[in-house]
């Protein structure tokens, strides 16, 4: 196998074996032997993490803007990344406002495009484009993957999820089309295939038996090219070759012990799916994490859950359901559950961003080069309200600079901080949804 062009290793070649290919982390030795000094192209991401059913804004909101400002109990697992994040408030979805249909399948289904979303529990569903594919579409040529829609929940895409409104509204966060909305994949396995398997999805003999070699490492099966490879590289490149080599092992590895695991009840989980909330969460966010660490992708959707979410949370000391305890009327005892479970969140959130501000990208890290919204597209839970959204941004691509809370003049739209998004992730665009500028979160 050819490693080489010219004098430097091609950043577009995969490390090949039976059915499988590995992409490879930016690497010193793909830089042109004469510019070797230079910086490297920073490859920018984008992702967006969302959770469901609104937020308790009393403990999720700083009281001050600006760099100043303390972090509420909600928020309170991120303030040792307070240089990595910008809190963003007064932003509104007014086109979830305006739209008709029940309050949580109009939030989640128009909450990246901005637009309306056609009231209907029929095939005809109808919205916009969303932000995160507008990226998608730009890296599509230089990525195998365009984009990754994952979730923790399982779902459906048709039927009525939310009083006469399809559940492709309330499961789903990413359109590629005003016609065409995403559907999350929720199987890790499913995911790692996606990321290093072939590209031939069908079912058919050969299909079968390239799934049955995962039983074996991917590492196993690319082996031989890999030797050849890291023998040629300088010392930190084969420490950079080693610690990707090694995030890749552990996933496998934990998606393997998921499909095998003796405390999982039968038919409890799809095979390749943790038991344990926590490690089901962290698995997903590390998938992210390589597939972009190796630029399979770019872009990234993930929802802890869907709205209308009905999950308990045993292991934090809520039973109940979710989306019930949301509609607390003022009760202390619900509010209190509302708030743990928001905490949670929060927690587990803050595991990727640590996860990506210690993965090495070029001249810096990944956390470097993404910008990573998350929230969700209600505030008040109990008011299904559209307006000044629990919002943050993470990562410092395009100069984004963090320790600040931005507080946004009251009912700016959304679609502003989406533009901001997109031209930071290196998508030059001027407007956007119903986007009346830039919210420039240095400014």
């Amino acid at each position: 196998m050819t490693f080489l062009t010219g004098k430097h290793l091609d950043r577009r070649m995969l490390l090949r074996g039976a059915g499988a290919a590995i992409a490879m982390p930016f690497l010193d030795a793909m830089r042109p032997a004469l510019a070797a000094s230079a910086k490297a192209t920073k490859a920018h991401r984008l992702g967006v993490v969302y959770v469901p059913n609104g937020i308790w804004m009393k403990d999720w909101l700083p009281e001050k803007t600006g760099a100043d400002f303390a972090f509420p109990r909600i928020m309170k697992p991120l303030e040792k990344f307070r240089e990595d994040i910008v809190v963003v408030s007064g932003l509104s979805n007014h086109a979830a406002v305006k739209a008709k249909g029940g309050g949580h399948a109009k939030a989640s289904g128009s909450f990246l495009s901005c637009a309306q979303p056609k009231y209907t529990a029929g095939a005809d569903v109808r919205a916009g484009v969303t932000f995160d594919q507008i990226a998608a579409q730009q890296f599509a040529a230089d990525t195998r993957v365009p984009s990754l829609q994952l979730g923790c929940e399982d779902s459906r895409m048709i039927g009525n999820c939310d009083t006469g409104s399809s559940c492709a509204y309330t499961n789903s966060l990413s359109w590629k089309n005003p016609e065409t909305p995403l559907a999350v994949e929720v199987n890790p396995r499913s995911v790692f295939e996606r990321l290093f398997g072939t590209v031939d999805p069908s079912l058919d003999p050969a299909t079968r038996a390239r799934r049955a070699l995962y039983k074996k490492s991917i590492l196993d099966m690319t082996r031989e090219s890999t030797k050849s490879l890291v023998g040629a590289l300088g010392a930190q490149d084969k420490r950079k070759m080693d610690e990707y080599l090694t995030s890749i092992r552990e996933v496998e590895t934990r998606i393997a012990k998921a499909e095998t695991d003796p405390e999982v009840p039968l038919g409890e989980k799809p095979s390749g799916i943790p038991f344990a909330f926590v490690e089901y969460v962290k698995l997903m966010f590390d998938l992210q994490v390589v597939a972009f660490q190796s630029d399979i992708s770019r872009v990234s959707t993930m929802m802890l859950g869907r709205e209308g979410s009905v999950r308990t949370y045993p292991e934090i000391g809520v039973p109940d359901p979710h989306h019930p305890l949301t509609h607390h009327r003022g009760h202390p005892d619900f509010i209190e559950k509302i708030i743990k479970i928001n905490t949670f969140h929060v927690e587990l959130f803050a595991y990727f961003v640590e996860r990506l501000k210690a993965t090495q990208d070029g001249d810096g890290t990944l956390l470097d080069h993404s910008t990573i919204l998350y929230g969700g597209a209600l505030s008040d839970g109990n008011q299904h309200s559209n307006h000044n959204l629990p919002l943050l941004v993470a990562g410092h691509a395009g100069g984004q600079k963090g320790g600040r809370h931005v507080a946004a003049k009251p009912e700016t739209p959304a679609a502003n901080l989406f533009v901001d998004m997109l031209n930071r992730s290196g998508v030059g665009v001027e407007q956007f949804g119903d986007s009346t500028g830039r919210l420039d979160l240095n400014g």
